[in-house]
């Protein structure tokens, strides 16, 4: 998934004072505001946990029901969510009008996300749902691999045996899902790898945009109207539009759980990105790491499948590198924002989407919301798809 932030620049506003982006206070926002830190974490941290939650097991109950082999459909919804809900908050309640970036700054970006939107969700016709999820976490790899051959950049060793960690715990997890799962087929983790790179990509091509004076709804609203044009006309011509719409006419359940999937998407994004604005990078990054490993707990829990602790290895392996790298890159951030100025920072709020911290301005580091993608600072934050 790629994310959102409710103020449109990422900047912080009182209730019932005008913002510095020229839109409105949000509804409702004054009463949040009325409440404690504690209780604002609390609140934010049940929504993501819900909101993400219900997602993730809707997208395996999509794919459970019976004669339905469209998975790069789910993408399509959650694209289409994307779209609608950016237009909406950039025209009422951000306010922004015209455009700042040109329209040929979009097709490569429209590229990226067409590939990890759909690569993504086809994925799951090959492969089961945690190994997905386990796969999907881990730009770190493609990020680090880039950086290295393009930019020459030597990481700490933490960060190298964090990736180690999360090659390891890869290994594991697919061998499991190669052993148990009788419609495994490796040509799923080829398609879920090449949505991971073209993830590791898409962030660096919006953070020139921002420095172009493009704001984070404007970059989000126009990279997933476009990505919705080119999905409709490629799901169009394989059929898979149609033949979700068939399927979805004749079971009402799957219609069902499609509205809700599409719905929803938007709204968990936004749950974790006001985390990321409100508390920071550190709270952040452990909340989605245990939001992943919910996620897979649910998986195994409410879809019974074979079992082997080749996953839990795996998962710990992959996780737990991930949260290392994560918080590694995060104190790092947090000492280098604090010889800039002279003093350690109130807070650090420099976060990418979903796991990673975002490279600092001018590098070529990592990066998503989505929609859901990439790595971004909070004055300028995408919307990811996924996960």
């Amino acid at each position: 998934m790629s994310a959102v932030t409710i103020a449109a620049n990422g900047s912080r506003h009182h209730p019932g004072k005008p913002r510095k982006d020229g839109g409105s206070p949000c509804p409702g926002s004054s009463f949040f505001e009325s409440l404690t830190a504690a209780q604002q974490f609390a609140l934010l941290g049940l929504g993501m946990f819900l909101f993400f939650g219900a997602h993730n097991v809707l997208q395996e109950a999509i794919m459970k029901v019976p004669g339905f082999s469209f998975g790069v459909m789910l993408g399509y919804l959650e694209v289409l969510s994307v779209a609608v809900c950016s237009f909406f908050e950039r025209k009422y309640i951000a306010k922004e009008e015209g455009r700042v970036a040109p329209l040929s700054a979009y097709p490569l970006l429209t590229m990226c996300l067409l590939v990890s939107s759909g690569m993504s969700n086809l994925s799951l016709n090959y492969i089961n749902f945690p190994t997905k999820v386990v796969f999907r976490s881990c730009k770190l790899l493609p990020t680090m691999l880039m950086a290295t051959i393009i930019n020459k950049k030597i990481f700490l060793s933490s960060e190298y045996l964090s990736a180690l960690a999360v090659c390891a715990g890869l290994v594991m997890f697919a061998s499991a899902d190669w052993q148990l799962t009788p419609s495994f087929n490796p040509v799923g983790l080829i398609f879920v790898s090449s949505s991971v790179c073209a993830d590791a990509v898409l962030p660096n091509v919006q953070e020139k945009l921002f420095r172009q004076g493009s704001s984070r709804l404007e970059v989000t609203f126009y990279t997933n109207i476009f990505t919705l044009a080119a999905m409709t006309v490629t799901t169009l011509a394989s059929g898979d539009l149609m033949g979700m719409v068939h399927h979805a006419m004749r079971d009402s359940r799957l219609a069902f759980f499609c509205a809700v999937y599409t719905a929803i998407a938007y709204i968990a994004i936004s749950t974790y990105m006001s985390i990321v604005k409100r508390f920071g990078g550190v709270a952040a990054v452990l909340l989605a790491t245990a939001r992943k490993g919910m996620t897979l707990v649910l998986s195994f829990v409410l879809f019974p499948k074979a079992f082997s602790w080749f996953y839990v290895s795996g998962a710990i392996f992959v996780l737990g590198g991930l949260l290392a790298a994560s918080l590694i890159k995060q104190s790092m951030r947090v000492i280098a924002d604090g010889a800039e100025r002279g003093s350690p920072p109130k807070d650090a709020q420099d976060v990418e989407h979903d796991v990673e911290v975002a490279p600092k301005k001018g590098s070529g580091g990592l990066g998503s919301a989505a929609v859901m993608q990439g790595s971004r600072t909070m004055k300028s934050v995408p919307l990811p798809l996924r996960r």
